[in-house]
């Protein structure tokens, strides 16, 4: 008996194999058992199969409520209640409402400072730390306290710090001889908007903070060393190699920190409640008090659902920017 060691490079040539579906007479000589397994063997089905879980998870926490929420907007719903169909009465009446003209007002100066403000100090903080040898990751953590800190818990302290007789902030202004009455700062309209956005800055800034410096990090040495050969000084290096490669990073830290400030509820709702008169109320705060403290849940929907289309299109849009700059 003779072996065939016949070998190229070491390695036995080996006939291709070659994989084809099975035919119809194959499916009927593996009977019903052996045809499902055939079935559930397929990549396709599998793939499926694996996405089944997360897909049904999508549909019941987000897809359905959203689509009942619409469907309530469009009725008189209320607490306990059926609701009839009104169709868009909600949407046309509510216009015609001060309180909810206020709170577009409130919303947007609220979203529109706080985000810009966040951006800001983000940036200045990433560059900050990205220099930082010492202690850098101590550092980090720190920065990262306000975010990671419960929402409550943190908002519970501002309206400590925010007291009238025995807030921190009063004292300071005291002792440092900047007002000795100091400032009401939740009962004053204004003041009370400022207060609000200045603790939504605190806690979202580490939120930008992080995101633009994992930016940082990413951008070549070599860029700066040669716009430096170049007599670039610190400012021109930033504006031109430093921010055209954070782009991306801020177009999707404004993305999702525009949502999320935009629908803020917590902040609001445990240091002012929208107040003082209304000064203060979001769409989120506006919806529960219509909601669930009025019981016009129709109308609650539709206050939470009135600029989502606006948005919609704000989001789209930033996702195709983000597209274009990937090309």
């Amino acid at each position: 008996m003779s072996l065939d060691t016949r070998q190229d490079g070491g390695k036995r040539n080996l006939p291709p194999v070659v994989v084809t579906s099975p035919t119809q007479e194959d499916r009927e000589a593996l009977g019903p058992v052996g045809r499902t397994r055939a079935f559930l063997h397929r990549e396709e089905i599998t793939a499926y199969l694996m996405m089944l879980p997360i897909l049904l998870l999508v549909i019941g926490l987000m897809a359905y409520p959203f689509l009942l929420a619409v469907w309530w907007s469009l009725t008189d719903k209320l607490i306990g209640g059926e609701g009839r169909f009104i169709g868009w009465r909600n949407f046309v009446e509510l216009p015609g409402s001060s309180i909810f003209r206020q709170t577009v007002r409130n919303a947007v100066i609220y979203s529109v400072v706080a985000v810009a403000l966040k951006t800001l100090l983000g940036v200045v903080l990433a560059l900050a730390l990205n220099q930082i040898t010492w202690l850098r990751n101590f550092l980090r953590g720190i920065l990262l306290l306000p975010w990671v800190i419960p929402t409550a818990l943190s908002c519970l302290v501002w309206l400590w710090m925010f007291n009238d007789l025995f807030g921190v902030l009063n004292y300071i202004l005291r002792v440092t001889g900047i007002s000795q009455e100091g400032y009401l700062w939740l009962a004053s309209p204004n003041l009370a908007l400022f207060s609000v956005i200045l603790v939504n800055v605190w806690r979202g800034t580490p939120f930008f903070g992080i995101g633009i410096l994992g930016g940082l990090q990413t951008i070549p040495q070599e860029l700066y060393e040669a716009a430096a050969i170049d007599g670039a000084g610190a400012w021109r290096r930033f504006l031109h190699v430093t921010l055209p490669h954070l782009q991306s990073v801020l177009a999707v830290v404004t993305l999702f920190s525009t949502i999320w400030t935009f629908f803020d509820f917590e902040v609001v709702y445990i240091i002012t409640r929208g107040g003082p008169m209304n000064s203060t109320h979001l769409f989120a705060t506006l919806a529960y008090q219509t909601g669930l403290v009025a019981g016009k849940v129709g109308e609650a929907v539709a206050i939470a659902l009135y600029l989502f289309p606006v948005l919609a299109v704000m989001i789209y849009l930033q996702l195709l920017y983000l597209r274009r700059m990937e090309v």
